[in-house]
């Protein structure tokens, strides 16, 4: 991955996890009304001052995690979204607020499911269960402390509020192992239709090129060739030529009659090999039907297109095919030149004409047509 996506990729994740921490904001500011509900009401048995301590402790501790994530310094850790470290801070602060609850703190220990469902969706299961037994053991703790402090005012209430706890903290154990099991099976589908939609992809892309070539010579067929000539007139810029050719091989009728089809076919292939050899990157040669080939050259000249197709010419009768010995391979050109606002059929039509006079000529050679052409 580049430099650039990485860092795309990051601003992405922190923009999640900001939207992530602003929901876990917004649950602390609405656990404080209902707390400082209950101090105006008299459900809060310590002082006020104690409250605002309470208060300022859990938003400074969410300060920090701000500044964190809006400093990237996150990143460094290897669970970027700090869920587990959130969810034991909140946990941790847990025992210090209920112990200032008397008749309702069975009421706040709703608390406990808030803060755990936070990390239902991102922690392991073993993670969970770990911050589910540091908040049984917080609370456990808290009466502990309160019983070596004073004896319990209702112990009864006390053993209640620990095995409801503890049977919740069970059952959202259990749950969250189901939901991270059901997660990875969604992952494991998700990257199948995923591996499923490459093989597509790649079958389509098999299939377009198949479209779009000739089997036998690799080269485009007539079909792509018009396709892309005509994209290629499109684009054309005042002042731009583009040269056009037809070739035939000379006598591929008596080659297949003395030699047989399957030379005939290496003579094709041969043909192709050389031209790829002879030609640019972004000129366009194709089978046109036969033996017959057709050449595209974008922004060339007449003297650059036909130093083009006499290199060619020349590279071709020089050539042999694998396995076959032939006395001579030669093959005839029409060249004609494109210019904007040119139609394709009349350009084919005036380079069938020179293509037509060099056979006429004794073959083995390249004719052009420039009229049209301004050239």
């Amino acid at each position: 991955m580049s430099s650039i996506s990485r860092r795309a990729s990051q601003r992405s994740l922190q923009t999640l996890l900001l939207k992530r921490f602003a929901m876990a904001g917004m649950s602390y500011a609405m656990m404080a009304l209902v707390c400082w509900f209950a101090v105006f009401n008299g459900l809060f048995i310590g002082s006020v001052g104690t409250a605002v301590w309470l208060s300022l402790g859990v938003f400074g501790c969410q300060l920090v995690f701000l500044w964190l994530f809006l400093s990237g310094r996150n990143l460094r850790f290897h669970d970027p979204s700090l869920t587990e470290a959130q969810v034991l801070v909140a946990l941790a602060w847990q025992p210090p607020v209920l112990a200032m609850f008397d008749s309702a703190r069975g009421l706040m220990m709703v608390f406990y499911v808030l803060i755990l469902l936070f990390g239902l969706f991102q922690l392991r299961p073993r993670v969970f269960t770990r911050c589910a037994a540091f908040a049984f053991f917080g609370f456990v703790a808290l009466l502990l402390f309160e019983a070596y402090r004073m004896p319990l005012v209702d112990p009864s209430m006390a053993w209640m509020q620990v095995w409801v706890l503890f049977i919740l903290l069970v059952w959202l154990c259990l749950f969250s192992g189901y939901v991270q099991a059901l997660r990875k099976r969604m992952r494991q589908r998700r990257f199948a239709l995923q591996a499923h939609q490459d093989t597509l992809r790649g079958m389509m892309r098999q299939l377009e090129n198949l479209a779009a070539t000739d089997e036998l010579t690799g080269l485009f067929n007539r079909r792509h060739f018009l396709r892309l000539a005509g994209r290629e007139l499109q684009a054309m810029a005042p002042g731009q030529q583009h040269g056009l050719a037809l070739i035939d091989l000379d006598h591929f009728k008596r080659i297949n009659d003395r030699y047989g089809h399957s030379v005939g076919d290496r003579v094709l292939q041969t043909f192709a090999s050389v031209v790829r050899s002879c030609l640019r990157d972004g000129d366009i040669i194709a089978r046109y039907g036969g033996e017959e080939f057709v050449l595209l050259l974008p922004n060339t000249d007449a003297d650059q297109f036909s130093s083009c197709c006499e290199r060619l010419r020349e590279a071709f009768s020089n050539a042999e095919p694998v396995g076959v010995k032939i006395d001579s391979l030669s093959l005839s050109v029409g060249m004609t030149l494109l210019n904007v606002g040119d139609e394709l059929d009349e350009a084919l039509q005036r380079a069938d004409q020179a293509l037509y006079q060099a056979k006429r000529s004794g073959r083995n050679r390249c004719e052009a047509t420039w009229n049209k052409a301004n050239a």
